[in-house]
């Protein structure tokens, strides 16, 4: 499958399929079919030869078709200097940074980004994220999970002391199972 974000900035009307729209001006999210009048981002699940012409980020994910999947879009928000230890996620997910500066590592690399930022995190690879401590920092992202994981924070520590929310929250705004073609 692959997984992609575009940014429309004058509106979007989406007709369905595995798609999240949000709208950034209002803050919240649809699955599916939706319109949003001003600017707005677009995840999409599509099969592996779909065309990402335009996409801020692209990416290939291996996903199970016989397995049951959710789609989560949720925001994460940062207290200034706020960190979010070595953890992983049961599942991919495309990120976008609404505001702020963020420092994600990733397998001993760094990568700084800025409003209007997208990175790709694969789930199991340890991620460590530091916020600006000077400007509130916040994203948004879609994650491609198992459907057990519906209902549940998704956030797993790797060091038991690590183990504690350290300046952030997560809104989830929305979270619907998917279809995947078989």
């Amino acid at each position: 499958m692959r997984l992609s974000l575009y940014r429309f900035e004058t509106g979007v009307e989406t007709i369905g399929g595995n798609r999240v729209v949000y709208d950034l001006e209002r803050g919240h999210a649809r699955f599916g079919a939706a319109v949003v009048d001003g600017p707005a981002l677009v995840w999409q699940l599509d099969p592996a030869e779909a065309d990402a012409d335009g996409a801020l980020l692209s990416q290939f994910v291996q996903l199970d078709p016989f397995a049951p999947w959710v789609i989560r879009c949720d925001r994460i928000d940062f207290a200034l200097g706020g960190i979010a230890y070595r953890h992983t996620h049961p599942g991919p997910g495309i990120r976008y940074l609404l505001r702020g500066e963020l420092e994600v590592e990733t397998d001993g690399h760094s990568a700084f980004y800025g409003p209007g930022g997208a990175w790709f995190e694969s789930g199991p690879d340890p991620v460590v994220a530091r916020a600006s401590a000077h400007l509130e920092t916040s994203f948004v992202r879609a994650l491609v999970l198992p459907a057990e994981w519906a209902g549940k924070r998704t956030i797993r520590y790797l060091e038991p002391h690590e183990a504690r929310e350290v300046g952030q929250t997560a809104s989830v705004l929305l979270e619907h199972a998917i279809a995947l073609p078989r």
